[in-house]
């Protein structure tokens, strides 16, 4: 596989260097990507970097990750208004780990010649001076260099620190040392990081280093200018303790079909035909949302495993298909939760629940889902309610039985109205 030609049609190449392509068709070639240890999970955001790293290994090269244990201890100013807030030494660790564990899940580690490795830049800075820093790196790039980043300039009239405006020629470093050291040539990343890589770049130049190449990718974006990997909760993590693998699946499949196409070339490893296939199909029926729900079904399982992704269908199914009671009472609480978010819920005794309730009255006076026991015996005799998707008549008892997690149970009438009741 030519690893430039696959980028540039999945939309994965923003910025290259020269001769880059005719270094990676000449030899096995090693390259890496930065990730930053500000949180104990990746994200979606991060995606796009996993993906250089993935398809790097797939067309026959090496992968490395460098976590920022050095790094994240001083924050990159790219893209960012304010200085971070900086991290103890053990919360950074407890991310370092954390994350260590999530890419483990994208790339193939072991000891083969392309097999993926892990690297923490953490292990090279912290036996090295500040006096040693300066005088050995600092005197090889100059001031006017530096200020010319854009990542400077954008800072220059909100004040930026020594700390800040020493990040690139640390991440500088981290190209050389990795050059010098495991014959890395070739760092990516995302189009904001351009400035630091050509910073490593020429600060391998001038201090005598080999060959060194660069690739960015363009920061994905939404069709609608929204920033993409968030979600109304925020961002969109891999933890599944962060987003559960429902959240994570429907963020997917509720994609507009003005990004789909772009998302399944840029986060899918079907190959070219296969998603052209998948185009065309779904340009002749986009109601079927075949884009969607393949990469939905593909991420969700390879980030969360098969039993995550049945788990999070069947939770799909509840809202939009022909769910019973039985497909609820798999759902876990939480999953439960997620897929009821934002229903309107009531408390209520669990002994009464446990003694036997009659549905007019949970219907009406225990619950106030409906206005009176006029409106649920008439909604009863037409039909139109629901005790856990399956449909009851007015003689019905609501029981402990009827509790899903041994906590709630749903109310419907109709086809879209819910309701949630609690025991407590």
């Amino acid at each position: 596989m030519n690893l430039i030609e696959e980028l540039a049609w999945r939309g994965l190449i923003q910025d290259i260097t020269p001769e880059t392509e005719e270094q990676l068709n000449k030899e096995l070639t090693s390259g890496y990507v930065g990730f930053d240890p500000t949180a104990d999970s990746l994200h979606i955001g991060n995606l796009v970097p996993i993906m250089l790293l993935t398809h790097l290994q797939r067309s026959g090269h090496k992968p490395f990750a460098l976590i920022g244990g050095a790094t994240g201890r001083v924050g990159d100013p790219s893209g960012k208004t304010q200085e971070r807030q900086l991290l103890t030494t053990e919360i950074i660790e407890h991310n370092l780990a954390s994350q260590k564990k999530q890419l483990e899940q994208f790339l193939k580690f072991g000891d083969g010649p392309t097999d993926a490795e892990i690297v923490n830049n953490y292990e090279w800075f912290k036996k090295f001076t500040f006096l040693d820093f300066i005088r050995d790196v600092g005197k090889h790039i100059t001031i006017n260099y530096m200020m010319s980043k854009d990542s400077v300039k954008n800072r220059l009239e909100s004040g930026m620190s020594f700390t800040e405006f020493s990040y690139q020629l640390i991440q500088g470093y981290d190209f050389y040392y990795l050059n010098k050291e495991k014959n890395i040539k070739l760092q990516m990343g995302g189009s904001d990081q351009w400035g630091n890589i050509t910073t490593g770049i020429e600060l391998t130049r001038r201090m005598g280093g080999g060959d060194t190449f660069a690739i960015t990718a363009p920061l994905v974006k939404k069709a609608d200018g929204t920033k993409f990997g968030k979600s109304e909760g925020g961002n969109v993590w891999l933890d599944a303790e962060k987003t559960s693998p429902y959240k994570f699946y429907q963020f997917w499949l509720n994609a507009t079909d003005e990004d789909i196409e772009n998302f399944i070339k840029v986060f899918s490893l079907l190959s070219r035909s296969d998603i052209e296939k998948l185009i065309a199909a779904h340009v002749e029926a986009p109601h079927l949302r075949l884009l969607q729900r393949t990469l939905a079904e593909e991420l969700t399982l390879r980030i969360h495993g098969a039993h995550a992704l049945e788990m999070a269908i069947e939770a799909s199914s509840i809202l939009f298909g022909n769910a019973t009671a039985e497909n609820l009472k798999k759902l876990s609480e939480r999953d439960f939760l997620d897929v009821f978010q934002g229903v309107e819920q009531v408390e209520v005794a669990r002994s009464l629940i446990e003694a036997g309730v009659d549905i007019v009255e949970m219907l009406s006076e225990i619950s106030g889902f409906l206005s009176s026991k006029s409106e649920a015996r008439r909604s009863l005799k037409e039909n139109a309610i629901s005790v856990n998707k399956d449909k009851v008549g007015e003689d019905y008892k609501v029981s402990a039985s009827d509790l899903i997690s041994d906590a709630y149970i749903l109310l419907q009438r109709g086809k879209k109205k819910y309701f949630v009741v609690r025991a407590v």
